[in-house]
């Protein structure tokens, strides 16, 4: 008869019975809590049988069970008459919340009219001086056409005239050539026959001079063919002589050449014969060198074979004995196959097994691998979710990081006081700390272990870094006792880039991310400003004037910390500087860490006597976008809390101390305040809780760095500070906005 709470699960409702009008539930109120009907719902045909039910009663004057009947049934009727008032008062909110929609729809509808009507009249006026400008345009066009059209008429005329004075110009020149070739020939012949004229003459006269001197020659030939006759006569009777003595000589010589023939033959002869004589003495040597050859092998292979004699004596003793061992090896071989077969049948059986659960083993590999995946997976949306749900929230979110011992600690120490949980719950979040056998655990959003580096540590709050970029208010900072490691943490080691802190690497990432986004169309503008809190004094880390120290900071200048309606924060007189790389920023860093109050005690060689500020302001434009942002991250190296009885301070050291104490403090009064919600929270109770306070009760993303000893003689000083973080993680400061908003015509950078 009548329904019960569904908690949310779809169900079709009757809202209107004369009406018989479906509603689904999407349309129902969006919550009944707080009313006495809020938690039932009626259906069509629960409101049916209501009205048609009749009463049924076992006893017609049994007026007290018809009265409680009854009752029942005005209960249930009251029961579905205020769940159709509540029904019908929710559609009437909402009928009116879409009647206010609707005018704000028919509103913005009347103003875009407007609007398009004035665009569409600029757009007409427009159209009519485009239409004017094109036919002045067309005008000159035509006017152009008909001047280019002329001007090309005159221009073939002058290229024909031109081609005509051309052609008779070629033929001029032509003609020209023969005349002047024909002249050239002309003269050519005349200079020919001039010089064969003289040459003829010269001939003449060198024929004249050839005939006497022929005439001289003959006279001479004659003589000497005279004188050659005479001569011939007596070389004839001189060649008869030698012609009887060349005829004796050639006897002689005959028969000297046949004598010499014949001894030539006999001393080949005498040749053939000694080379054969000698080729038999060669041949009878090596005969005798051989038989020498064999003769020593004789007597080496006599020699040999009675030691061979005596070796085969023993051979035979050995061959007895090894015929034995080969029997008995030979029954030790057919039992090792026998064994062997038993073996290689098991063999493959466990080959067959081991192949299964190889199988089976790559399978739960990839399993693992897969579930290893989703861990991983599961685990950065796990900790999107938590910094989303934090963010919602708007809690503090607090990381722990326990540096490892070092060996100035105490003797014995041995770290075991601090303890991690390995459960899947608390893993890499939890830390339990043990102090005189009792166990105090706590839960963070992140827990670093000793053997964390300064990598894993600024892949954490990477993204919350990055946001300062997209235009987020980021403050983190770091607290703990003196020694535990908080300048290290945000700073780092000087001169090691692996051991780079927070500070440098966020800087890294920041301006590495800015370039990457040029490509975007965004361009980012950032300023860089530092100080310290020392006795509650502001002193300016970036000052170039006279570094010297006073009771109201550098220089004399007495800083005044002021909060704007934005709740920005700005420090009057301090030096800000524009910054365009990491490089100038390392550089500035540098700088403030030598201008840096620090100091000698028994618990810290080298104490951060002051409050450490960094602040990085950014500015952003979009240029193809025309959107704009405005972000600020603040990191903040917190002086450490000691106490007097363990650190020795005196003097100086002793007031330090002291301002330190009191201004860590007053955080802890502003923390305890934000945890209970009260309505007045002390922030100008110090200058550091002052400057924080848009950081702790604004709209800004913090994170706090937790830093604790593991040295025994601390535990009292990391219980305080876990359980200080602890009420930190639970504070509530107000949902992280952004600051983007259009880009104005006259915007700029403005930092107050």
């Amino acid at each position: 008869m009548v329904g019960t709470a569904n908690n949310g699960r779809m169900r079709h409702a009757f809202s209107v019975v004369n009406g018989e009008q479906e509603v689904g539930l999407n349309s129902a109120p969006p919550s009944n809590a707080g009313s006495e009907y809020g938690g039932f719902e009626f259906t069509r045909e629960d409101v049916y049988a209501l009205l048609c039910e009749r009463m049924k009663y076992k006893n017609k004057f049994n007026y007290k069970e018809r009265c409680e009947n009854m009752m029942d049934y005005i209960k249930r009727l009251r029961l579905c008459i205020k769940w159709f008032q509540e029904l019908e008062g929710s559609y009437l909110f909402e009928q009116e919340k879409l009647q206010n929609a609707l005018d704000f729809a028919e509103s913005r509808c009347a103003e875009m009219d407007l609007i398009v009507k004035n665009k569409e009249e600029e757009l007409n006026l427009i159209i009519v001086e485009l239409r004017k400008s094109l036919a002045s345009l067309q005008e000159k066009l035509s006017k152009e056409e008909s001047e280019k059209l002329a001007a090309m008429d005159s221009l073939a005329r002058e290229k024909e005239a031109r081609l005509t004075v051309e052609k008779s110009q070629a033929s001029l020149s032509e003609e020209l050539g023969k005349i002047q070739g024909e002249l050239q020939n002309a003269n050519q012949r005349i200079t020919s026959v001039s010089d064969m004229y003289k040459l003829l003459q010269e001939y003449n006269s060198s024929l004249q001079l050839y005939n006497s001197k022929l005439q001289t020659d003959l006279d001479t030939a004659h003589e000497n063919v005279k004188r050659g006759e005479k001569e011939k006569a007596a070389i004839v009777e001189n060649l008869s002589t030698l012609g009887g003595q060349y005829m004796t000589l050639q006897d002689q010589f005959n028969s000297c050449k046949a004598s010499v023939n014949d001894a030539a033959k006999q001393k080949d002869a005498l040749v053939k014969e000694v080379a054969s004589v000698r080729a038999e003495l060669q041949q009878v040597r090596e005969d005798r060198d051989q038989l020498q050859l064999q003769v020593q092998t004789l007597t080496t292979e006599v020699v040999n074979c009675e030691e061979l004699v005596v070796k085969s004596n023993e051979l035979k003793e050995r061959c007895v004995s090894q015929s034995n061992q080969l029997k008995t090896l030979q029954d030790q071989l057919d039992a090792a196959q026998n064994k062997l077969r038993v073996s290689d049948l098991s063999a493959f059986e466990a080959k067959t097994e081991f192949e299964a659960q190889k199988k089976l083993i790559c399978e739960l590999q990839n399993r693992l691998e897969d579930a290893e995946l989703k861990i991983v997976e599961g685990e950065t949306l796990r900790k999107k979710l938590h910094n989303t749900i934090l963010e919602l929230k708007g809690n503090i979110r607090v990381f722990c990081r326990v540096r490892p011992l070092l060996p100035e600690d105490s003797p014995g120490a041995d770290g075991k006081d601090v303890s991690y949980p390995t459960t899947t719950e608390a893993l890499g979040r939890g830390i339990d700390l043990t102090q005189n056998g009792q166990k105090y655990s706590f839960t963070f959003d992140k827990v670093f272990m000793p053997d964390s580096t300064q990598e894993d540590v600024f892949v954490e709050i990477s993204q919350l870094v990055q946001s300062a970029l997209d235009g987020y208010k980021v403050c983190i900072f770091a607290y703990g006792q003196t020694g535990s490691g908080k300048t290290y943490t945000m700073m780092g080691k000087p001169g090691n880039l692996e051991q780079k802190g927070l500070i440098p690497r966020s800087l890294e990432q920041i301006f590495q991310t800015r370039q990457s986004l040029q490509s975007q169309g965004w361009k980012y503008e950032m300023q860089v400003s530092m100080l310290e809190i020392y006795n509650e004094t502001i002193r300016d880390l970036l000052s170039t004037k006279d570094s010297s120290r006073t009771e109201y900071g550098s220089n004399g200048k007495q800083y005044a910390i002021k909060h704007d309606a934005n709740g920005n924060t700005h420090v009057s007189d301090l030096t800000v500087v524009d910054v365009c790389s990491s490089r100038e920023v390392a550089f500035l860093l540098d700088q403030a860490s030598h201008s840096r109050s620090v100091g000698k005690t028994q618990m810290n060689e080298q104490s951060s006597r002051s409050h450490f500020v960094f602040t990085l302001r950014i500015y952003g434009v979009n240029e193809n976008t025309e959107q704009q942002v405005q972000g600020v991250l603040n990191l903040i190296d917190l002086a450490g809390s000691e106490r007097l009885s363990k650190s020795g301070s005196t003097g100086d050291r002793l007031r330090e101390t002291q301002a330190i104490n009191k201004s860590l403090s007053s955080l802890s009064d502003v923390i305890f305040s934000l945890a209970k919600k009260e309505d007045h929270v002390p922030f100008r109770n110090s200058k550091l809780t002052y400057l924080l306070q848009p950081c702790l009760g604004g709209d800004s993303k913090t994170l706090m760095f937790v830093n604790i000893s593991p040295d025994h003689s601390s535990l009292g000083e990391s219980l305080c500070s876990l359980r200080f973080a602890s009420r930190v993680n639970a504070c509530e400061i107000g949902i992280p906005r952004r600051h983007a908003n259009m880009r104005s015509f006259d915007s700029r950078l403005s930092l107050g």
